[in-house]
């Protein structure tokens, strides 16, 4: 039951972070005299969604091969927190 219930939690994430990701891109071409940090937060946010989506991908498909699948790598963890994180301040440079 726990591999199913991680698995459900990185496709929950996956949809918070594509969320975020598509609001940034729609805010930064909604309005009329954009900003080049809007645009920019904008492309880097898409970017970085791209990055947690193959993070992402990657747990999901190794917890669904086996039972008891591995430990989640210290760089894949990394890698994950550092796209949340870096996800958030780009969607706070597309609203400010």
């Amino acid at each position: 039951m726990q591999p199913e219930r991680t698995r459900l939690a990185w496709r929950r994430t996956t949809l918070s972070c594509t969320v975020v990701a598509v609001l940034a891109a729609r805010q930064a071409v909604h309005g009329g005299d954009v900003p080049a940090a809007g645009v920019l937060g904008a492309a880097l946010s898409l970017l970085v969604w791209v990055a947690f989506l193959v993070v992402a991908q990657r747990r999901i498909a190794a917890l669904g091969r086996r039972a008891r699948p591995d430990q989640l790598a210290a760089r894949a963890a990394l890698a994950a927190a550092l796209c949340t994180v870096a996800l958030a301040g780009f969607g706070v440079a597309v609203v400010w």
